[in-house]
């Protein structure tokens, strides 16, 4: 099987062409190449298939073989692996994925694509669509309990469900035990990724991410737009302005 490896600021998937090669279990797939001893070493596994619907579609797995709705980071790879292999030479093109079509805007250099800038859609805040097992229309500034500990939360989804945190010493925090306590809170029915997001100024956010299925990862698009929709929700950020959110891996906005 002939693959790729790409990455979006560190957010690193495997990705196969499935317009020529064939995936026959992809989940069984997705835990082997994700294992960074005895594998390839990813994020996930990402399939890039055919579409009746949009220019591709976007299949994508977490390292523990879960089928994942939508990767901010990687479908950014599928529009560059798609340009740069000259399988579709346009500037905007459309990717169905699990959430929904999304549109993407490619910016490029010297015959390659070098930014690709991603339309994630609304942000669904009701609780019962992200979801979180909570009544109301809206799950913001809202406390809940996870190791003993009270945190303050805001709950979103971006095609995928996201609990962000406003906290300090976001460097110092052993995420490897404290963000399974989110995932597996009995408050998301689907597991949840986590955002431990650091204000730094009302135009700049600095984050961690603890993804579902695939624990720390250095970077991570969906989470970032979940912070930014948190920060504006909570009076840290202005509305309609850029955002820029400090990763790990680098810098999104």
């Amino acid at each position: 099987m002939k693959f790729t490896k790409m990455h979006g600021l560190g957010n690193d998937y495997v990705y196969v062409n499935c317009l020529e090669e064939q995936v026959e279990n992809p989940s069984e797939m997705a835990r082997w190449v994700s294992d960074r001893h005895f594998g390839i070493g990813s994020d996930g596994l990402i399939l890039i298939r055919r579409s009746d619907v949009a220019d591709f579609e976007m299949e994508m797995y977490n390292a523990d073989g879960s089928r994942g709705e939508m990767c901010g980071n990687g479908i950014r790879c599928v529009a560059k692996y798609v340009y740069d292999h000259g399988i579709l030479r346009k500037n905007h093109m459309s990717v169905e994925t699990k959430s929904g079509i999304k549109q993407l805007e490619l910016t490029v250099e010297d015959g390659k694509a070098v930014y690709v800038k991603v339309n994630m859609g609304e942000a669904v805040l009701k609780p019962s669509e992200i979801p979180v097992q909570a009544e109301g229309e809206d799950f913001i500034a809202r406390q809940i309990e996870a190791g003993g500990r009270t945190y303050t939360v805001t709950c979103v989804s971006m095609g995928n469900p996201h609990c962000v945190v406003f906290t300090e010493g976001i460097d110092g925090m052993d995420l490897e035990k404290t963000g399974p306590l989110f995932e597996n809170h009995p408050l998301f029915p689907d597991r949840i990724n986590t955002e431990f997001v650091e204000v730094l100024d009302d135009h700049t956010l600095k984050m961690r991410v603890w993804e579902r299925g695939s624990g720390e990862t250095i970077s991570c698009g969906t989470g970032t737009c979940a912070a930014a929709v948190a920060a504006v929700l909570n009076g840290h950020c202005p509305r309609g302005e850029e955002i820029e959110v400090r990763i790990r891996g680098g810098a999104l906005y």
